[in-house]
C-alpha cells in the first residue's frame, strides 16, 4: 500500500455489496476522517461562507464518519436530516475514497457537451435584422420577433428568444431589440 499526504489522494476503504445487505448491490464506501480533516469539516459548516453544495457534502462527510469515537448513521438516516438523496450521500462517499478529501467537497465539471446553434453566419444574420427595420407595426425588434424571423426566413429550424438573447448579449448587440 502507497503512502498518502493528508488531505490528497485516494482512501482504502471499499466494502463489497455482498458483504452488506442494507445496500441492494451497490458498493459501499466508508469514510474514515482524520482529526485535521475532521476540525476542516466542522469549520466550513460551523463558519464563514461557502457554497451550499460545499457545506452540504462537508456535513454528509462528519456524519459518515467511522473514524474512531464517533457515531455510525445510516446512508436513510443522513439523506432523512439533510433533505438530501441516499444516492448523493454514496456518491460524496465514492469521490472521498476513490478521489480524496478535496474531491469530495466541491462538485464535479460537468462532462456535458452542449452544441450551438448559433454560428457565426447566424450571429451575423441576427445582428443585422436586429439593426434593420422592425416589423410593421412595432417601434423596436423584440428577441421573441427576431427569433420567429429567423425561422420563417429559414436561417434555422428552431431557434428560442433566449438563444438570440444569449448572441446578442455576447456581441453587445441588443440595443435594438427588447
Amino acid at each position: 500500500m502507497r503512502e498518502l499526504s493528508p488531505n490528497v489522494g485516494p482512501r482504502k476503504g471499499i466494502v463489497n455489496a455482498s458483504n452488506v445487505g442494507e445496500n441492494r448491490g451497490m458498493e459501499k464506501y466508508l469514510v474514515t476522517l482524520t482529526a485535521e480533516e475532521r476540525e476542516q469539516l466542522e469549520a466550513i459548516v460551523s463558519k464563514g461562507s461557502h457554497q451550499t453544495q460545499k457545506v452540504l457534502n462537508a456535513l454528509i462527510l462528519l456524519n459518515c464518519d467511522t473514524s474512531s469515537g464517533h457515531p455510525r448513521r445510516s446512508g436513510e438516516e443522513i439523506a432523512g436530516v439533510l433533505h438530501v438523496s441516499a444516492r448523493k450521500i454514496d456518491r460524496v462517499k465514492k469521490r472521498f475514497v476513490e478521489e480524496g478529501y478535496e474531491a469530495a467537497l466541491v462538485r464535479p465539471p460537468s462532462q456535458r457537451v452542449y452544441d450551438s446553434k448559433i454560428d457565426g453566419e447566424l450571429e451575423a444574420r441576427l445582428i443585422a435584422l436586429s439593426c434593420g427595420e422592425p416589423p410593421e407595426g412595432q417601434a423596436n425588434w423584440s428577441l421573441r420577433l427576431l427569433a420567429q424571423r429567423a425561422v420563417e426566413l429559414e436561417y434555422v429550424d428552431s431557434l428560442s428568444h433566449e438563444t438570440v438573447r444569449r448572441a446578442l448579449k455576447k456581441t453587445n448587440s441588443s440595443r435594438g431589440a427588447r
